[in-house]
């Protein structure tokens, strides 16, 4: 499964309560804080309506095989 490292680039201060919440939710406390998620629909849903706050990347897992 993939994973989606998603940093903060603007700050909250300005936002409304719900769009903090989200903000909170993701685990992001401050601008340059990042955090890595699994891929799925919920979080795509978070970063899709904090788009303008955020930046987001995929990351490729290492194999964990011998």
């Amino acid at each position: 499964m993939s994973r989606i490292l998603v940093t903060q680039k603007k700050s909250v201060i300005a936002e409304s309560a719900h769009t903090r919440s989200i903000m909170q939710a993701l685990g992001l406390k401050g601008i340059r804080s990042n955090k890595v998620h699994k891929d799925n629909n919920c979080i795509r849903g978070m970063i899709n309506k904090v788009i303008h706050l955020v930046e987001y990347e995929l990351v490729k897992e290492e194999s964990k095989g011998k």
